[in-house]
């Protein structure tokens, strides 16, 4: 099992809202996660919640990182 850190999309239409969680890679980009590391709302550009040690706890383990989640670890 591959798991990966990256985002699924919460929210309704026209108002994006985003959660970072650890997923197996075969779901579905919205289907059923391990772990909720935060979320982040697009609109205002801002990590609304973010536990970046869990993260590292998960990359430890063989975890691999999303593009948009490292970005958003920048911020």
């Amino acid at each position: 099992m591959a798991v990966k850190i990256r985002l699924s999309r919460i929210g309704r239409a026209n108002q994006p809202y985003w959660r970072i969680v650890a997923m197996d890679s075969r779901k579905k980009r919205d289907g059923a996660f391990l772990e909720n590391f935060g979320t982040y709302n697009p609109l205002n550009q801002e990590l609304v919640q973010f536990n970046p040690d869990r993260i590292n706890d998960w990359v430890a383990k063989g975890a691999i990182v999303s593009d948009a989640v490292v970005k958003l670890m920048k911020m």
